[in-house]
C-alpha cells in the first residue's frame, strides 16, 4: 500500500464521537483474503465474510452509510447480509443496526453492548440517548461465540475493559484475518472510553491477546486506519506500554495531570488537531491509572 493510499484510508475511517451521523460517503473495498474483505467509509472499518453461506458484516458504521455499504457488499456477493457483529457499542460502528435489522439481518454483540445501547450514555462530553429497540443486538454472548460459515470458523472473543467494557476481537481462523474494532487505532492515539468502562491496561491486554492469536501472516483490521500486520500491532502495543509506564511513573512521583500534559509524554505520537490529542490521551491514561472509569451497575 502506498503512503498516499494509506493516508486516504485513514481519512475515510476517521473516528467521530458516539452517535453523531454525518452524511454518507463513498465506500472503498479491500479484499484481504479469500472470502474476506474490509470496507472503508465513514466510521469504523467494516469487515465482511462472504461466500456460499451468505454475508456477515463486522460493524456497520453510521445509519446513512447503510446503502453505500450494502451496495459495496452486493458488488462482491449478491446474497443478503445474514449477520452483523458489533465490536462495541459506539454509533460509528452500530449506527446501521436498525436499518439492517429491518432487512432481516441478525445483530450479534457482547452483553454489555446491548446494555449500554439500551440506556443513556456519556461519551466524552456528549450525552447519547438510548438506541431504538430495532437497533439493539438480538443475540448476545458473555465470553465468546463462533460462526461456522463460508468455509471458516469465525471466532468472536470478548476482551474486558479495553476501549470499552464490551469489545470483541473477530478472528477468521482459516483465512487468518483479525478484526480488532477500536481496540486498535492504527496511525493515531487511541480513544479509551473511560465512561464506558475502558482502561489503558485493558487496551494493552487486549492488544496482547490479539498478538497471541496472530502470526506473521495475519492480516489485521483496526477499528480505524489502514490494514496492519502483526509487526505493526506489536510496535503500537509497545508504544502504549511505554506511554502508560511514563505517565504511571509521573503519578507515582506526585505529578499533577497538568504537569504530565506539560511534560509532553505523548506529543511525539499525535497532534492537537487529532480526534484524540496528546493532551486528551494523557488525561485518559492518568484517569485510567487512578481507576476513574465508568462501570455498568450490577
Amino acid at each position: 500500500m502506498t503512503r498516499a493510499v494509506a493516508a486516504l484510508l485513514l481519512l475515510a475511517a476517521e473516528p467521530a464521537i458516539a452517535q453523531s451521523a454525518p452524511p454518507p460517503a463513498a465506500v472503498t473495498v479491500e479484499r484481504v483474503a479469500p472470502g474476506v474483505a474490509v470496507l472503508f467509509g465513514r466510521g469504523g472499518n467494516v469487515g465482511l465474510s462472504y461466500g456460499a453461506d451468505g454475508n456477515v458484516l463486522i460493524d456497520d458504521q453510521y445509519a446513512p452509510m447503510t446503502e453505500p455499504i450494502l451496495a459495496a457488499v452486493r458488488a462482491i456477493d449478491p446474497d443478503p447480509v445474514r449477520f452483523v457483529v458489533n465490536t462495541h457499542w459506539h454509533g460509528d460502528h452500530t449506527g446501521g443496526n436498525e436499518n439492517l435489522g429491518r432487512g432481516g439481518t441478525i445483530v450479534v454483540a457482547h452483553d454489555n453492548v446491548r446494555r449500554r445501547m439500551s440506556m443513556e450514555q456519556l461519551v466524552r462530553t456528549q450525552i447519547v440517548p438510548p438506541s431504538p429497540a430495532g437497533a439493539l443486538p438480538v443475540v448476545t454472548f458473555s465470553e465468546s461465540v463462533t460462526f461456522h460459515l463460508n468455509g471458516d470458523d469465525i471466532r468472536v472473543i470478548h476482551v474486558a475493559e479495553a476501549h470499552t467494557d464490551g469489545d470483541a476481537l473477530i478472528f477468521w481462523t482459516r483465512a487468518n484475518v483479525l478484526h480488532m474494532g477500536d481496540v486498535y487505532f492504527r496511525g493515531m492515539l487511541p480513544f479509551i472510553d473511560l465512561d464506558s468502562g475502558g482502561s489503558i491496561d485493558g487496551m494493552i491486554a487486549a492488544m496482547s491477546r490479539a498478538l497471541d492469536l496472530a502470526n506473521e501472516r495475519t492480516v489485521i483490521i483496526p477499528g480505524h486506519g489502514p490494514v496492519a500486520s502483526r509487526a505493526d500491532l506489536e510496535r503500537d502495543r509497545d508504544t502504549l506500554i511505554a506511554l502508560r509506564n511514563r505517565i504511571g511513573q509521573g503519578i507515582a512521583m506526585g505529578r499533577t495531570l497538568e504537569q504530565l500534559i506539560a511534560e509532553g509524554h505523548a506529543d511525539g505520537h499525535g497532534r492537537d488537531s487529532d480526534f484524540i490529542s496528546p493532551a486528551a490521551f494523557t488525561e485518559a491514561v492518568y484517569r485510567s491509572l487512578r481507576r476513574d472509569v465508568g462501570r455498568l451497575p450490577d
